[in-house]
């Protein structure tokens, strides 16, 4: 009896998928996705969202190995002496919620830490300089209520979570999550960083951060803010009223579209995090058109610095 090689490739690729096995089905080139754990080493897990924030990190990585899954490149090694990952977690609040949750399903995770840019919040900081928040919260995660009369907006009675002061139409609310610990449902606005991981940060001194790069300066030398607050959502913010707003709401420092979906993961798995990020432009509130372009790359090696700063110090 013949037996057809694509009828036994599709049977040997379902088997491996029911079986959770992982690997390359054997002279085929075919990849077989699991959730097998790919590294057994505790290691920290180290992510930005995009290239540029991760560039420097990845310089200083030592004894690099590679890893792909669901397309997306792990590199395990070393900084400053500590065992850990490095990965992209993509753009925005889902990627980073999908991809900080695959590499807590396929290594050992001890700690997370993000490093990246930022927009600015609060006025008191400027381009360039690094924050570390205590806690990050969703601000765009909101209820867009009814117009009741022009400019009078009012939520639904049986909402009774959006409490906080509305822009317009859009009430923020909290969102909802469950966790190991507390596997009922609760709403929880601010996910916070960890406790141990933020004194470390505040011991950081004399990192060297840069204000100048292609022949473009900042007035000023940046400097490092560890506490306060942090807001992330699913929009690029360039708007001068919607910052305002948000400072006057959150009192937060920066805003950003990934650090409180990576603080939430963490909190449902039960994992220490901490995110240092570095304002690469102000949000809308400066003059002229946004900065990001101009200082990213200083916005990102200096958060890199201090990132590192701060593996050196972890115990």
């Amino acid at each position: 009896m013949k037996i057809r090689w694509s009828s036994l490739l599709a049977a040997g690729v379902l088997a491996l998928g029911l079986t959770g096995c992982v690997g390359v089905y054997k002279g085929t080139g075919v990849s077989i996705n699991s959730s097998t754990r790919l590294d057994d080493t505790p290691r920290i897990a180290v992510l930005s969202a995009f290239e540029p924030e991760l560039k420097l990190l990845l310089t200083r990585l030592q004894t690099p190995v590679k890893h792909s899954v669901n397309g997306v490149e792990f590199t395990t090694g070393t900084l400053e002496g500590k065992p850990v990952v490095l990965f992209l977690s993509g753009i925005s609040m889902t990627n980073a919620t999908m991809n900080t949750q695959l590499v807590l399903n396929r290594f050992r995770v001890t700690n997370i830490v993000f490093s990246g840019i930022a927009g600015g919040v609060n006025p008191s900081l400027h381009v360039g300089d690094v924050t570390v928040p205590a806690q990050w919260g969703q601000y765009l995660e909101v209820l867009m209520a009814r117009e009741t009369a022009p400019g009078k907006y009012a939520a639904p009675p049986f909402i009774t979570d959006a409490t906080l002061p509305n822009f317009g139409m859009m009430f923020p609310r909290p969102v909802e999550v469950r966790s190991a610990a507390r596997p009922e449902i609760q709403r929880k606005f601010w996910f916070e960083a960890d406790q141990k991981m933020l004194e470390v940060a505040r011991t950081i001194r004399n990192v060297d951060l840069a204000n100048c790069s292609a022949g473009k300066c900042l007035p000023r030398k940046p400097q490092l803010v560890v506490g306060g607050n942090g807001v992330s959502g699913q929009a690029f913010m360039d708007n001068k009223a919607y910052r305002e707003y948000t400072y006057k709401t959150f009192q937060a420092n920066v805003l950003d579209m990934e650090t409180a979906a990576v603080g939430m993961v963490a909190y449902s798995n039960g994992v220490p995090y901490i995110a240092f990020r570095s304002l690469s432009d102000l949000a809308g509130g400066g003059d002229g058109e946004n900065e990001m372009g101009t200082f990213m790359g200083i916005a990102a090696d200096n958060s890199a610095k201090v990132m590192l700063a701060f593996l050196a110090a972890w115990k």
